[in-house]
């Protein structure tokens, strides 16, 4: 089973982290790709209503990083199908985000993606970048 990891920042600051191995069992990475960005809408919707509650102003979409290329394309390209039934709530949820324009879905090469502390066992230099990266943002990985 895959392991979902995500950090959500407000300010450029690491506001929440969360790292679950997933429910399902899915053979291709694109599947646990677009549950763990279905998680992450889920949870920044979330976010996005508690501040509202509060309320704090928030104007324009929140901006999502994957490290999929394949899941990216899938969910921002609207002539995009999905061949794979079981994920059609992930897909069709991620759609909707996208389509109420609170998320905007973007790609990031995977070496460079800070939530990979969370989901993979990595060498030393590697985890000393990323949470260099993740704890000074302006600082730039080795």
């Amino acid at each position: 089973r895959s392991q979902t990891g995500l950090i959500i920042y407000m300010n450029k600051a690491p506001v929440f982290w969360f790292s679950k191995r997933q429910n399902t069992h899915e053979s291709s990475t694109f599947g646990s790709e677009f549950i763990a960005l279905k998680t992450a809408i889920d949870q920044i919707e979330a976010i996005r209503y508690k501040l509202r509650m509060f309320g704090i102003p928030l104007d324009g979409a929140t901006s999502i990083i994957c490290d999929n290329e394949s899941v990216v394309k899938n969910t921002t390209h609207s002539e995009s199908t999905l061949r794979r039934k079981h994920l059609s709530i992930a897909y069709h949820r991620c759609r909707e985000a996208l389509a109420a324009g609170y998320v905007r879905v973007a790609w990031e090469l995977g070496k460079f993606n800070p939530a990979d502390i969370l989901t993979k066992l990595l060498a030393g230099p590697r985890m000393r970048a990323l949470l260099r990266q993740l704890f000074y943002w302006n600082k730039p990985i080795d």
